[in-house]
């Protein structure tokens, strides 16, 4: 069985979702990350079309791929144009990439009614605009757009498109629900159909591939569909990134052919650097990264409530469909509310606490989280907390600092906009340190003025920053007096932690997630 090949369009379609850009130096970093997974086609723009398409396929040019063909993309010539007068053809030819993608219409909605075109010269378009890419010894992509909205309009002459394609030499023909609105049985069936068409008409077999789009939340499920049809080319992009409501999301493809299908499309060591992948082009996007993503999202393999903890503690089988690590994810275990004792003795396996220690009561631990939650603090967000914790519960907590008082002020006059001032006092290793600092905003002059006190003493917070912060209110009901909850997200070189504090006072809340993250961080270095 012809393995299936990956053809990624994240540079491209990709690029096209709202919020979503990207700079062609991060284009040949994801390009690259994409090679090394395996990806058999990478996508990269359209050139001519403007200048940052241009400089990506000149930096392609000096960049060594192992596994890829960086791929062009554009459309087929103009209406009265001929093929080797068409400023866009030249542009394709010109970027010296080795594979070319060019789309036309198989819609006769579109090519009527939109192009204000004739049927005949829309197919002599895509046959010439083939014929002539592939003169240039070139290998061509036909991407048949709208097609399976034109072949449920006029299925003669949507398959007509395609055998134009054909004729002037196309190595694949791709099938795009461009508007997102087919359902996989219809897909089942066209592409069978037409398949089998194709095949007899031309005596070979032809190589079909597949462009969904997300908007019935089906673009997966219609790739798949596709491939028990027969296709051997599923286009998507990392995360399903796309206009409108996205693209195939080939972070569930790919899992999805390799290990319920069994039909390999990248290597067993490659898929594991899946989850690595999505975060990597989620960073590059600056898009945040989807938690309930299936395969690669945090949690995709998250498990809260006791029975299901019992349950995988004995055979994870029981509540996961696949082992995490193969697409290079992890199992984690959630403690809330509605935590059981499986919960906590799990997560104190993880974080490496004996439960052999005297101190160590399951129960007793599940009970007083679960009124902390009632009070609204979550540890299943706050790892760096829920560690704090436990570290209390279990009498091993030895603090960094003891707060003695800290001071915030905010200074705003008509001609300049808020400044902020943060005077904290506290203990370190027997020493009374006080400290000022300003900051952009309130929490910002406490996290300065705490890292400028504790600096002096530990070197290694230099290398910790806080990269995200969340406020949540609990319940507005309370109006201005509403107790609020906050969650801060740090890093330093190897690691990612999340705390959290809860008060009245929005500056309380954050001053006891700040301070459980720097414990956090020192208990862990030390």
């Amino acid at each position: 069985m012809e393995p299936v090949l990956i053809f990624d369009t994240t540079l491209r379609d990709g690029a096209q979702g709202e919020n979503i850009s990207f700079s062609p130096e991060d284009k040949i970093k994801v390009a690259q990350r994409l090679d090394d997974m395996g990806i058999h086609y990478i996508e990269g723009g359209w050139p001519g079309s403007n200048p940052a398409a241009d400089r990506f396929f000149q930096l392609a040019r000096g960049t060594e791929f192992t596994n890829a063909r960086i791929t062009a993309f554009g459309s087929t010539r103009r209406q009265g144009v001929t093929a080797e007068k068409d400023a866009n053809l030249n542009a394709l030819i010109g970027c010296g990439s080795p594979a070319i993608t060019i789309f036309g219409k198989t819609w006769d909605l579109h090519v009527v009614d939109i192009m204000g075109n004739t049927l005949s010269e829309n197919l002599a378009m895509i046959q010439e605009s083939v014929a002539f890419l592939k003169s240039h010894g070139r290998e061509v992509l036909y991407d048949g757009e709208h097609f399976f909205d034109g072949y449920k309009a006029n299925p003669e002459y949507a398959v007509q498109t395609l055998k134009a394609a054909l004729s002037g030499g196309a190595d694949f023909v791709v099938l795009c629900d461009t508007n997102g609105g087919t359902l996989p049985h219809e897909v089942t069936e066209i592409l069978s159909t037409v398949k089998a068409e194709l095949d007899t008409e031309t005596g070979r077999d032809i190589r079909v591939g597949v462009h969904a789009h997300n908007d019935c939340n089906l673009a997966v499920a219609n790739s798949i569909a596709a491939v028990q049809a027969g296709a051997v080319m599923v286009q998507g992009t990392i995360n399903g990134y796309g206009e409108r409501c996205g693209n195939t999301d080939l972070t569930s493809v790919i899992p999805i052919l390799n290990l319920k299908m069994k039909r390999p499309c990248v290597s067993e060591k490659n898929l594991a650097k899946l989850k690595p992948l999505s975060r990597f082009v989620s960073e590059t996007s600056n898009m945040i990264p989807l938690a309930s993503r299936p395969f690669v999202g945090k949690s995709a393999f998250a498990h809260k409530g006791g029975i299901h903890v019992s349950a995988v503690m004995k055979n994870p089988v029981s509540y996961e469909h696949i082992n995490p690590e193969d697409v290079g994810n992890r199992r984690r275990v959630l403690v809330s509310d509605q935590a059981g004792r499986s919960n906590i003795e799990y997560k104190a396996k993880e974080m490496g606490i004996d439960l052999d220690s005297p101190a160590f009561d399951s129960k007793r631990i599940v009970s007083e989280i679960k009124m902390l939650e009632q009070e609204g603090y979550q540890y299943e967000v706050a790892d760096g907390s829920f560690k704090v914790l436990m570290d209390k519960f279990l009498l091993k907590y030895e603090p960094v600092f003891d707060l003695e008082s800290f001071r915030v002020t905010i200074e705003k006059d008509k001609d300049r906009p808020c400044t902020s001032h943060a005077i904290v006092k506290m203990n370190v290793g027997g020493e009374s340190e006080i400290t000022a600092a300003e900051g952009h905003g309130p929490v910002s002059a406490l996290d300065n003025a705490l890292r400028k006190a504790l600096s002096r003493f530990y070197s290694e917070l230099e290398e910790m920053q806080l990269v995200d912060f969340k406020v949540r209110v609990m319940d507005g009901r309370g109006g201005t007096e509403a107790k609020v909850r906050v969650l801060i997200e740090s890093r330093d070189g190897d690691d990612v932690w999340s705390t959290i504090g809860v008060s009245e006072d929005i500056i309380e809340a954050s001053f006891e997630a700040l301070a459980d993250s720097f414990q956090y961080k020192l208990a862990k270095e030390q």
